[in-house]
């Protein structure tokens, strides 16, 4: 019988002191539970993905320090294994570092597996800094087991699609009685039932039981889940570790089969997680928390227009960070109608949170008045427009520099996709919870928190109004834009593309199928398509977004400003 402790933790980039005391916490506790292996996330000790920190000499000093005293650990509770995840010196031609897996015991290194499917793609930059291991297997015996051990990606491609090497069929070839493998993998929509698809697969190719940890918490703009595993070739995924938490068990595995650390016997999970709404909330809850303690934030403000976008910015803020912490500041114009701050103050009753107002008729006034003094020319049209969004940009940072609030920005994914924002005003603060979520989805999540709290947390009034910017009189998004149904099935076709679920694909395909059946429609399809390709620059200059699906905005779709976007014949 192996006894194995899955220590899914939240890790910090940078924080080796930090990190290496949540392993010893984690490392007591399986010693109590008689554990033979405590296994650790992929690059446990500094935290994923440092990025060009690998190229500083004393980030990788540190490190190296950092392992010293995780092998100086380790004889505190001798023959436990710990398996850790940590930057190590690559000898001989090609780039200087291996991402590896060390097992640990009794102040020794007893094995040493270098990653050797590094992914250089979508989020991913691994090959930036990391030279391949070779392609071999790595097995230790730990009692009277065989384990063998892999890192993320090598075990992604049993299919063999998308490497020339597959790392599990070397591993199954070398036997093992389990393999352990150690993971960062980003969570987004359908990530986590992919993961048990892909897993589940190997297992029942190879016959071998798997055990998969990874690590949780919120990174800038991506977030991992946790949600770590174990699977037996014959009954799929029969343990899952909670999700968007940190969560430390231990496990029994006997005859290829996993019991809990006290005898019960371990269920089959159920093959559909989160509903996607919930996902949605939950994901951006802890990419905010993370984000704003990392940073060292403890307070967020808001811009309160009184419509959709800041009102559920408003109301994920305060799930996440409670109520005492966020502020929102109402700033009406003189196009602003009074229902719009009506909704303000109803909203942020009903969420507990402080509202400021702060009029700017009188700042923008100034402005344009000193603007034709010295230009000689009435403002008016979209630069009127645009000057109501920089003044209330402006306060807003006023506020932050003042009372060290972190600005969130309320922009979601369909605006941002066709630049309908404000470069210095809308666009201005330090994080955007709503930039991957199309805006159908926005009104989505809201009906859902609604639903969720059992009560209108918020108002109908906001749900149910045309979408404005109020920047001009009588003004609606659908002046200026298709209505979101549309614009958003046009949108998840040329940005998600294959990202999409088959269900998702086949509607927004359906939609762009009947508006191409027109000439009407083909020009709305053509104007959406020149609206993203040409709105590339504003993107490049907004906060970072909590990323939810697979090819968010930033790091996740890469695309240039300075090209031709007319691809055609």
């Amino acid at each position: 019988m192996l006894r194995i402790t899955l220590a899914q933790l939240n890790m910090t980039v940078g924080d080796v002191s930090g990190n290496l005391r949540k392993m010893e916490t984690a490392a007591r506790q399986a010693h109590e539970a008689q554990a033979d292996l405590v296994v650790f996330s992929e690059l446990s000790l500094c935290g994923y993905y440092p990025e060009d920190m690998l190229d500083e000499p004393a980030f990788l000093a540190r490190c190296a320090r950092g392992l010293q005293e995780l092998l100086a650990a380790t004889r505190q509770w001798p023959g436990l294994c710990w398996v850790v995840g940590a930057p190590t010196p690559a000898h001989g031609p090609g780039k200087r570092l291996h991402n590896s897996l060390l097992v640990l015991q009794d102040g020794q290194v007893k094995l040493q597996y270098d990653k050797q499917l590094l992914p250089t793609y979508n989020i991913f930059d691994e090959r930036r800094h990391f030279e391949p291991g070779r392609d071999v297997a790595k097995v230790l015996r730990v009692g009277d087991a065989q384990v063998g051990f892999l890192i993320c990606e090598d075990g992604w491609n049993d299919s063999g699609s998308d490497y020339a090497v597959n790392p599990f069929e070397r591993m199954a070839d070398a036997a093992p009685d389990v393999v352990v493998s150690i993971n960062a993998s980003p969570s987004n929509v359908g990530r986590r039932e992919q993961r048990h698809q892909v897993f589940s697969a190997a297992a029942r190719r190879h016959g071998l039981p798997i055990v998969y940890v990874n690590q949780v918490g919120g990174h800038d703009q991506i977030v991992f889940d946790g949600a770590s595993f174990a699977i037996e070739p014959a009954s799929g995924v029969v343990f899952e570790a909670e999700r968007f938490a940190e969560h430390i068990t231990t496990l029994q595995l006997h005859r290829g089969c996993f019991s809990l650390g006290n005898g019960t016997p371990t269920r089959t999970v159920p093959a559909q997680g989160l509903s996607t709404m919930a996902f949605y909330r939950a994901q951006t809850r802890l990419g905010l928390r993370d984000y704003a303690r990392r940073c060292g934030f403890r307070k967020v403000v808001v811009g309160s227009s009184g419509g959709i976008d800041s009102a559920l910015t408003l109301a994920l803020a305060t799930e996440a960070l409670g109520p005492e912490n966020v502020t929102a500041i109402t700033m009406p114009s003189r196009i602003s109608s009074s229902g719009s701050v009506d909704d303000s103050v109803a909203l942020c009753r009903n969420l507990g949170v402080e509202l400021i107002h702060h009029p700017i008729a009188a700042q923008v006034d100034a402005f344009a008045q000193q603007f034709q003094a010295s230009f000689g020319e009435p403002l008016g049209g979209l630069t009127l427009e645009n000057l109501q969004a920089r003044v209330r940009g402006t306060v807003l940072m006023e506020y932050s520099n003042c009372y060290g609030h972190l600005l969130l920005t309320t922009g979601n994914k369909s605006e941002l996709s066709v630049g309908y924002c404000t470069l210095y005003g809308d666009t201005n603060g330090g994080l955007g919870l709503l930039g991957d979520l199309y805006k159908t989805e926005v009104f989505a999540l809201a009906r859902h928190i609604n639903e969720a709290h059992g009560r209108e947390v918020i108002p109908q009034t906001i749900i149910d109004k045309p979408p404005s910017a109020e920047l001009a009189p009588g003004q609606t998004d659908q002046d200026n834009l298709p209505p979101y149904t549309l614009l958003d099935a046009i949108l998840k076709l040329l940005i998600e593309g294959n990202g999409l679920s088959a269900a998702e694909h086949l509607a927004a395909q359906e939609t762009v199928n009947m508006l191409q059946a027109t000439p009407e429609g083909k020009a709305m399809v053509e104007k959406v398509r020149h609206l993203l390709h040409r709105s590339e620059y504003k993107r490049h200059q907004t906060p970072p977004v909590i990323r939810l699906r697979q090819r968010a905005f930033g790091s996740g779709r890469q695309m240039p400003i300075a090209a031709s976007y007319d691809w055609s014949e």
